[in-house]
Formats: C-alpha cells, sequence, structure tokens
C-alpha cells in the first residue's frame, strides 16, 4: 500500500505527516510507503520549515533527510491512498483527480469524531505553539488514520 500526504506547501504539515507514519509502521515498511507533496510549487527541493524539523525532532520523528515537492498528475495512478491535511487541499485534489483520473481514493487526516476538528492547522505563518498544535494532531491523527485501513 502506498499513501500520499498532502498540504499546499509541503514543507510543515505533510512531511510531519509523512515522518510520523515512518516510525509507526516501521515494522510494516516493506507493506506501506509513504510520501508528502504539496499542491504548490513554492518550496519544491527545500527539506521541512526549521520550526516543523525541531518540533518533529523534539518528538522522536525524524525529517531532516524529506524535501518538498509538488503533487503530480502520476501520483493518482502510483498511490492507493492521498490525504489531504485541510479542506481546500481536498477540495482540490478532488479537482485534480478529476482532471488526472487514477485509482488513488482521497480523504482528510482528520476524523471531527476523534479529533475535534476536520483542518490540521497551517503554521507556517504561525509562532511555535502553532507548530506544536499542528504537529500534536498530526501525531494523534496519523494512527487511528492508519488503523481505518
Amino acid at each position: 500500500m502506498k499513501i500520499l500526504f498532502v498540504c499546499l506547501g509541503n514543507i510543515c504539515r505533510s512531511p510531519a505527516a509523512e515522518g510520523v507514519a515512518r516510525v509507526v509502521v516501521k515494522e510494516l515498511a516493506e507493506e506501506i510507503t509513504f510520501d508528502s507533496a504539496g499542491l504548490g510549487n513554492w518550496h519544491i527541493g527545500k527539506p521541512p520549515h526549521k520550526p516543523m524539523r525541531q518540533v518533529a525532532a523534539e518528538k522522536g520523528y525524524p525529517i531532516d533527510d524529506l524535501s518538498a515537492r509538488q503533487v503530480k498528475s502520476t501520483d493518482f495512478q502510483e498511490f492507493d491512498w492521498i490525504v489531504a491535511m485541510d479542506s481546500s487541499n481536498l477540495e482540490e485534489l478532488k479537482r485534480l483527480k478529476d482532471l488526472y483520473g487514477g485509482k488513488a481514493q482521497l480523504s482528510m487526516l482528520l476524523d471531527p469524531k476523534n479529533h475535534g476538528q476536520k483542518d490540521v492547522p497551517d503554521p507556517y505563518y504561525g509562532d511555535m505553539d502553532l507548530f506544536y498544535e499542528s504537529f500534536g494532531l498530526i501525531e494523534r491523527a496519523v494512527p487511528d488514520f492508519l488503523r481505518k485501513l
């Protein structure tokens, strides 16, 4: 199974989700692979945003090896699941899937019944508290999402 986590720029939320997922399913690494991507092209090739790298490292989820990329048309064929960090990401992914087709199922990461909200806040312009809040949501939601598969 292949899972792609998506946010706007692929430097905060989606690489954090990829990092958490890699640790959570380490023993299943051969069965599930993960990647992350952004809808925008602003940060292609750049590492995750420094504050998110800091929070992830503090929590035990190394993401320094990741670099940003943009969602591609082939992602909708290659991945079984494409997981959005917020509602606007999901709407754009739906539009792209209609355009490109593909087998990928689209989903939100957060389930409002379990997490009290549907969107992972984008911490890019926020303070460190928002990075911790966003990461905490991701850290709780990724295992919940994987258990549903």
